[in-house]
């Protein structure tokens, strides 16, 4: 499959998996929430929520990538670790779109930075 349109195709999927995880997470953000997040992130590690922004840009399979995925406390995202954490790689997205539970081209990622500071709800 051509490159291009393989990564045309991996940011499509990136983006609709994001939306689809927080659908009806469009409401206004929780007392310290920002008014521009798009996106609320739990950081299990931590037992704190984090908002971000999400970015249509797919990016190539290469370097360290976190693992996020549904079904956090608030129904939306989750990962195991967010800022100030060691193992965390700053908002760099691996989703298992195949469901084979190994990084792989037909997965997506992407960027989706966590802004801090985290809150205790979401």
């Amino acid at each position: 499959m051509n490159r291009s349109i393989l990564t045309a195709m991996m940011a499509a999927g990136a983006i609709t998996l994001t939306q689809g995880l927080v659908a009806g997470e469009h409401q206004p953000p929780a007392a310290g929430g920002r008014k521009s997040s798009e996106l609320v992130v739990y950081v299990s590690s931590q037992g704190l929520y984090y908002d971000s922004i999400i970015s249509a840009r797919a990016i190539p399979p290469n370097g360290p990538f976190q693992k996020l995925e549904g079904g956090g406390p608030h129904g939306g995202p989750m990962t195991e670790w967010g800022p100030g954490d060691h193992d965390y790689v700053g908002g760099r997205w691996w989703m298992d779109t195949n469901g084979d539970g190994e990084m792989d081209e037909e997965d997506a990622y992407f960027v989706c930075p966590l802004l801090g500071p985290g809150r205790a709800e979401s």
